[in-house]
């Protein structure tokens, strides 16, 4: 079966440009790996989302998404890219279980995933106290203390959300003030159960079975201090996934995907979109925006040369 556009990554990017190529009569396939909806499902309250003026859930943000696409035709599987192949005018996209598809474009919309203190304990206590995810593990750490490392919007969103389980949240960031928009900030000054630990950075965790104390250094002063915790959360920014596509499109030194304002790649009748290219802002309606140019960049493909 040949589908007109395949779309990689069921994030707000990945949905919303299977929204508009299904709406617009082209035969559309979108293959994720895990749950559609991507990191918005793991956000628990979205209030800067256009059209909720209380806010939404993020996982209920993301049903909305899904449904909304599937509704118009859109063709939804599981499973995770083995391959792709570009040669000839069809492209390949063959699955880790060997399921082959073949289809006239292709939308990457695969996202990124956190990225890594790389510090000794970091590998042997994950899932045992270190978490990537408030919303996944926060209600694990009922009236106990807990480290959140990062400084941007990222963390000190899930910082606020961790003082409705823990006792007491000690924000630990290697500058001396916060990255994240201000009405954040605002809302995390004032909290009295969190702590900030300036100008510093996390170098080593430690425990017997689970975390008990992370060892924290000031990168001004040198000096070396204990927490004794019992689970620290990572939010330092995010990797693309974009590991299988070395040499099929142009990625810059980090790895997003090298893109032009119609979301086209360096091959042709390739798109990509949302937290997986290249660019300065990364937001869910920044996604919704790049899924949508993908999706008529797509359809503008198809129409001039099939």
């Amino acid at each position: 079966m040949t589908y007109d556009v395949i779309i990689i990554g069921g994030g707000p990017a990945g949905l919303t440009a299977g929204l508009y190529t299904s709406r617009g009569r082209l035969k559309s396939l979108l293959i994720e790996k895990g749950l559609t909806g991507g990191l918005v499902t793991t956000t628990e309250w979205i209030e800067n989302y256009p059209g909720f003026e209380e806010g939404i859930l993020g996982a209920e943000l993301a049903q909305k998404m899904e449904k909304q696409a599937v509704k118009f035709g859109l063709e939804i599987v599981q499973g995770s890219v083995a391959d792709i192949s570009l040669a000839g005018k069809l492209k390949s996209v063959i699955l880790e279980d060997g399921t082959r598809y073949e289809t006239k474009s292709i939308i990457f919309a695969t996202g990124a995933h956190p990225r890594l203190l790389k510090i000794e304990g970091e590998d042997r206590f994950r899932g045992r106290g270190v978490s990537y995810c408030a919303t996944c593990d926060g209600a694990f750490y009922r009236d106990k203390k807990i480290v959140v490392v990062g400084g941007g919007d990222s963390a000190v969103q899930e910082s606020l959300f961790l003082t409705r389980f823990a006792a007491m949240v000690f924000v630990v960031h290697r500058r001396d003030q916060l990255r994240a928009e201000k009405i954040l900030q605002e809302r995390a000054v004032s909290n009295p159960k969190i702590k900030f630990v300036w100008d510093s950075v996390v170098e080593r965790i430690s425990g017997n079975d689970v975390v008990n104390a992370v060892h924290i250094k000031n990168v001004k002063t040198g000096e070396k201090s204990v927490l004794e915790v019992d689970g620290i959360f990572v939010f330092i920014g995010y990797n693309p996934n974009t590991e299988f596509l070395k040499g099929l499109v142009e990625l810059n030194g980090d790895n997003y995907i090298v893109t032009d304002d119609r979301m086209s790649t360096t091959a042709s009748g390739i798109f990509a979109a949302g937290d997986v290219r290249s660019k300065p802002y990364k937001q869910i309606s920044t996604a919704v925006g790049d899924g949508a140019a993908a999706a008529i960049s797509a359809e503008k493909y198809v129409e001039e040369n099939f």
